[in-house]
């Protein structure tokens, strides 16, 4: 049968210290959610859009204490209205299509040319 009495030494017993804050260290899914937004509206693409939302609102829920405190970051609300104007504007063209008749110049070439008037 196991005894009742307490074998653990008191004189062993390291008392818990709380780890040393980090420095000045720029978070990896801050610079993510900053930069995911402007992907979004370079290339209009819909699905980097809604990427850079979920991922901007995760790192505002996410953010420090001591990073909402300090004023070096982008605030997280700013983030996120970020990728909510770039997600807005992947969703323009349906919104807002080009006229039916209107050439548009492709890639970095030059525009089509317009035919004379009277031909």
């Amino acid at each position: 049968m196991a005894s009742k009495k307490d074998m653990r030494r008191p004189d062993l017993v390291v008392p818990y210290q709380e780890p040393a804050p980090k420095g000045d260290s720029a978070e990896f899914s801050s610079t993510l959610s900053s930069t995911l937004p402007m992907a979004a509206i370079f290339t209009r693409n819909r699905y980097v859009g809604w990427a850079s939302v979920v991922l901007s609102i995760q790192s505002w829920l996410g953010e420090s204490e001591e990073a909402s405190k300090s004023n070096t970051g982008t605030p997280g609300y700013f983030t996120i209205g970020m990728s909510l104007m770039a997600l807005a504007v992947t969703y323009l063209p349906m919104f807002l299509p080009q006229p039916p008749n209107q050439r548009v110049a492709t890639g970095t070439g030059p525009a089509a040319p317009v035919p004379p008037v009277g031909a």
